[in-house]
């Protein structure tokens, strides 16, 4: 590891399924014989899409990226929940369907638009005590969550052919999608869960300018550099959207 990084900036990645953030983090972390590598927004293993790398001294900049709202696109399954909200997770209860149209179910999305108090879900990674919900829930433990304040500016069904539907969301910082989706299928009266999510942009960064893990994994070190953005623009950027 050498003693000051080659370079300091933001690289937008486009995270395929199967691995965490923190996998991302490591990859290019050690690919490049960097020391401060940071992302700002946790994707799900199973979750897909724009993942910001912090790299640097620009990793300072932090705070002022993970506070941005964020848009995702995904798929839900109705009559089914389970334990995590998504498809990762153990089924709970299964349910029968009743008949909706979609123009139905967009009147149920949109009930959930503007403030909202909302639960994280047991497997996720809200500490209580220091402990993660997540490990908890690993060994059989549920305790009491605490809901937050959140803000969904828009909660919109593209599509329905039943047990299934597409969505896009736009929301604040501390949402959990896959929250918001069980929460409808309680609303509805029949269950439901997230069986597709993928991040499409945060703040002013869209996941159409992100390269894929697979292709940074053979950047080469000036490859890198071309593709960063540099840390003082990012401020300057930052600066001009307050």
């Amino acid at each position: 590891m050498i003693n000051e990084d080659f370079v300091d900036g933001v690289i937008l990645v486009d995270k395929p399924t199967g691995c965490t953030s923190h996998d991302v983090v490591n990859v290019v972390r050690r690919r490049f014989s960097l020391r401060k590598v940071g992302h700002c927004g946790t994707l799900d293993p199973e979750a897909s899409g724009l993942l910001i790398l912090l790299l640097g001294k620009a990793t300072k900049l932090s705070d002022q990226l993970m506070g941005d709202d964020k848009t995702y696109e995904g798929t839900f399954k109705l009559g089914e929940t389970t334990d995590s909200y998504d498809a990762d997770g153990q089924i709970t209860q299964i349910s029968p369907v009743p008949p909706l149209s979609l123009e139905e179910l967009k009147k149920y999305a949109a009930t959930f638009e503007g403030d909202q108090m909302q639960i994280p879900p047991m497997v996720s990674a809200v500490k209580i005590n220091g402990v993660a919900l997540h490990k908890l829930a690993r060994r059989g433990i549920e305790v009491e969550r605490r809901s937050r304040l959140v803000y969904i500016y828009r909660y919109d069904i593209l599509n329905y052919e039943a047990p299934s539907g597409d969505f896009i969301l736009s929301c604040s910082k501390g949402v959990y999608v896959r929250s918001v989706v069980h929460d409808m299928g309680q609303k509805i009266g029949c269950g439901a869960h997230l069986t597709r999510l993928r991040r499409t942009s945060s703040g002013p960064f869209n996941v159409e300018n992100a390269i894929s893990l697979g292709v940074i994994k053979y950047f080469s070190r000036e490859e890198l550099k071309k593709r960063v953005l540099p840390a003082i623009t990012l401020q300057k950027m930052l600066l001009n959207l307050q």
